[in-house]
Parts: C-alpha cells; structure tokens; sequence
C-alpha cells in the first residue's frame, strides 16, 4: 500500500534588491526586518568612508580602507559600487554566495542606480522599489537626518524626481507612509511569502 507522505515542494532562495530615493527609510525597513527576520542574510554595504558619531561596523555599514575597496573592484568581488562625495560605497558578492549556498534568502540595500547595476548581472532578483508619501516628506525626512551637508541635500532632493520615474523598473512598489512603517514591513514579507509560492520560481544565479 502507498504511504501517505506530505509532498514538499522546494522552496527558492531570493535575492531581494531594497531601493528607493534618499530618505525614504530604506533604513528603518531594514531594522525592523532584522529583528524578525531570522531566516534572512542581509548584507552590509561596504564604505571607505569615516564612521560617524552612533554608527556601528558591521551593522549600519562595513569600513574598509580605500586598498581594500580596490581590491575588491579588481576582482570584479562587488555587485555594485559608486563613488559618492569622494567616498566609496559597494555590496560584497562573497556574502551573498555564501548565504544563497546555506539556503537562505538575502536582503540588500541599494540607491537606485544601484539597482540598475545588480538587475543587468541578476535579473532574477526581487526588486522592491520603497516609495515616499510625496517629494515634501522626503525633503522633510532627509532634513530631519542631519546627516548631509548642505549641498549634499541639495543634490539629494534635485536626484529624487528623476529617481522616482525609475520604479517601472522594479517589480513591486511599497509606500512608506507617514507612522505606518509595519504597513510596509507586512507588504514585503508579503511580497516575499508570494514569491515562494510561485509555480515557476525564480533561480538565482551569483557570477
């Protein structure tokens, strides 16, 4: 006689692409999902920038000396890297590889040329654009920062229009609005719970 076993249908590992404009809250989407998303690697962004008053290594971004960022950028190690007031900024591949091997879905954070970059490598990548109410909230929360001067919040707010037209390039959109910041972590837990249950899933391949 048959036995009557469960059928377990395999599950894919995503690589979820976290973008929007500066000042969205790209950030505390993140922490948030941290704290619940045990099953997740999410992957810190290098910078050879200084670390400011608060930030943590490791955590907010990973320090590196400009030889190592070089490094990286030789060997072609980076899935995405831009130079920003100077400052080098980039996301390791290795983290990625290692996380997708282990089964486990990954989490990035990136500007949204950024984006652009990781969707020419890995089209089959999630792309979550993280939209703001409107142009004066993101003024306001970039503002409420403090951490621009002032003429990198000019170039901030005059790069958000155009970075908004970029979101028929993603393939969802979530809005951030004003204290609803668990509206927005349940669309993209949502977004992630569908994309598990696709018949034909996405396969994630990391050159």
């Amino acid at each position: 006689m048959p036995i009557d076993r469960p059928l377990k249908i395999p599950q894919p590992n995503l690589l979820i692409v976290l973008s929007g404009p500066s000042g969205v809250g790209k950030d505390a989407i993140l922490s948030r999902l941290k704290a619940a998303e045990n099953q997740v690697r999410f992957i810190t962004t290098l910078t050879t920038r200084s670390r400011r008053p608060k930030e943590m290594d490791g955590v907010d971004y990973k320090f590196v000396s400009k030889e190592a960022f070089e490094d990286l950028l030789r060997r072609n190690e980076l899935l995405e890297s831009a130079n920003v007031y100077g400052n080098w900024y980039g996301v390791p591949k290795q983290p990625v590889r290692d996380a997708l091997k282990q089964g486990q879905d990954v989490i990035v954070k990136v500007d949204v040329q950024g984006a652009a970059t990781i969707k020419k490598i890995m089209p089959e990548a999630v792309f979550i654009f993280l939209m703001p109410p409107s142009l004066k909230e993101l003024e306001n929360r970039l503002k409420r920062r403090y951490t621009e001067k002032p003429h990198e919040l000019e170039i901030r707010l005059q790069a958000a229009p155009d970075e908004l037209k970029e979101v028929s390039k993603f393939d969802y959109t979530v809005l951030n609005d004003n204290d609803k910041l668990n509206h927005a972590i349940d669309k993209i837990k949502a977004i992630i719970t569908a994309e598990k249950c696709k018949v034909n899933p996405r396969h994630i391949t990391l050159p």
